[in-house]
């Protein structure tokens, strides 16, 4: 298996809601390739998907769960500037989303905070002065 992540697909119990909340909220957009199922966003190399919360647990052949719990992940937003971890979050939060943690300086040297998307998905802003972004947007890991 090559090293590579393609599209990190998140349950929700709303598709038109999520899609508004991404789309207009956040002012993302939305591929072409999306229908009434399921929503594509391209983050810059990984591809977001919004997918109904029981058809994905349907499509893996897992029982349906209950929305808002800690899943074991979350998913991370890097930002170029400190600055923009509070704007980033403030942006969320008139989106409709749910501050976790306000921003705050944190153990590693960096910045960030967390918000819940509508679904409860747990979105980290960070801003990491170890991990720079390229022009592109994508983190550049230090070397081996």
């Amino acid at each position: 298996m090559e090293q590579r992540l393609s599209i990190v697909s998140l349950g929700v119990a709303d598709l038109a809601a999520s899609r508004r909340f991404y789309e207009q909220g956040l002012g993302w957009k939305v591929s072409g390739a999306s229908n009434d199922s399921i929503v594509f966003m391209d983050l810059g190399g990984v591809i977001l998907g919004l997918y109904g919360r029981d058809a994905l647990a349907d499509d893996m052949k897992l029982p349906h769960g209950k929305a808002g719990g800690f899943g074991g992940f979350s998913l991370a937003h890097n930002v170029r500037a400190k600055e923009e971890v509070d704007r980033v979050l403030e942006d969320a939060a008139k989106a409709g989303a749910r501050i976790l943690k306000p921003a705050e300086e944190v153990f590693w040297g960096g910045y960030s905070g967390y918000f819940a998307d509508p679904d409860g998905h747990p979105w980290e802003v960070a801003w990491n002065p170890f991990f720079p972004l390229r022009d592109d947007g994508r983190v550049e890991l230090p070397p081996q």
